[in-house]
């Protein structure tokens, strides 16, 4: 078994190289990587920066060198793509080493079926898919981020937007053939990037997540349309979700904590469409003189068109989301959600 002393004579491992290139950064730089890192893959990476004795020049230019190259490699993608990656690192590295550079980025990313579509802006992609079958774009919407997935879903026909929603809901694995024939179909030559073992895509949180950055008139339908063909289903992504009614299930400093975030004029604009419910439980978590003021905007307002309201109320939900994200409040969506004080 080769030591350490004599591992420049071989390949190192990619570990290896990691731990090469946080020596070679030196401290301060390693520490603010390692924020951006499992606790696993610091212990790994310290493990390996423990193992190491030395670190010849040839070698920390060489790691230097690599880094540097991967760097360039997922700046080019992000600007234009594989295809656009490949053919400058070609002009600069050769054809062979440029796909050196590519496989290893792509491997390390594990780079995603559909990496064009992500790029597209969602109304043009609408214009791209809206014919497909509706398991065809269910797939595709699975794989793009929530934000553009809820633009096409929104404005794909109403009878397709329930059937997609819940494809994309009962969607668990899918192969990598038909993932490559659907990029064949759509004429796009991505299909190397493809792992040879089952991508996992979809499911109950994905459609959470579309649902949950759609307007509201589009979430309404499309849970209308799953709770009378689906009521298992419409229930789960309901647990998962969160509306703007739904504020009646969080605690007093939950409410308190979002309503310092909500614009008064937004907030007032969000409960001309409200429950009396909620009406109630947001005045009674602010000042009095507060309440007052928002009460008579209400009173002095005149008629709201819906989608003004369903605006607002969504604008604020997506506060309270965020917050939530953020770990300084906390949604109960039941089943073991239950907050012990």
């Amino acid at each position: 078994m080769a030591s350490r002393g004599t591992a420049a004579k071989t390949e190192r491992t990619g570990k290896e190289k990691a731990a090469m290139l946080l020596i070679a950064l030196g401290p301060e730089k390693s520490a603010e990587i390692f924020k951006h890192l499992k606790e696993e893959e610091i212990e790994q990476l310290t493990l390996e920066i423990a193992n190491i004795r030395t670190v010849t020049p040839e070698e920390k230019e060489k790691v230097l060198e690599e880094f540097y190259q991967i760097c360039l490699a997922q700046e080019y993608i992000a600007e234009g793509g594989i295809g656009y990656a490949k053919e400058i690192l070609e002009k600069a590295l050769g054809t062979q080493k440029a796909l050196d550079v590519i496989n290893k980025l792509t491997v390390s990313l594990q780079v995603r079926p559909f990496d064009f579509v992500r790029k597209a802006d969602p109304a043009q992609l609408l214009n791209f898919i809206q014919n497909e079958h509706p398991q065809t774009i269910a797939l595709i919407l699975a794989y793009l981020k929530p934000n553009q997935a809820s633009v096409v879903l929104s404005a794909l026909p109403q009878d397709k937007q329930a059937d997609v929603a819940r494809r994309i809901a009962l969607m668990d694995r899918t192969s990598p053939e038909v993932i490559k024939e659907v990029e064949r179909v759509l004429e796009k030559k991505l299909s190397s990037l493809v792992t040879e073992d089952y991508t996992a895509v979809g499911g109950v949180q994905a459609i959470v997540d579309i649902l949950n950055s759609v307007d509201r008139g589009t979430e309404k339908f499309i849970m209308e349309t799953l709770e009378i063909e689906n009521t298992d289903l419409a229930e789960e992504i309901k647990k998962r979700m969160f509306v703007f009614e739904d504020i009646l299930t969080l605690d007093n400093r939950s409410i308190q904590r979002f309503l310092r975030e909500v614009d008064n004029n937004q907030l007032a604009v969000a409960l001309k469409g409200a429950t009396e419910e909620v009406q109630k439980v947001i005045f009674s978590n602010m000042s009095k003189r507060l309440a007052e003021m928002i009460k008579e905007d209400l009173e002095f307002m005149g008629p709201v068109r819906l989608k003004d309201v369903e605006e607002a109320q969504q604008k604020i939900v997506n506060v309270i989301r965020k917050l939530e994200d953020a770990g300084e409040i906390v949604i109960s969506r039941g089943g073991g959600d239950e907050i012990i004080v």
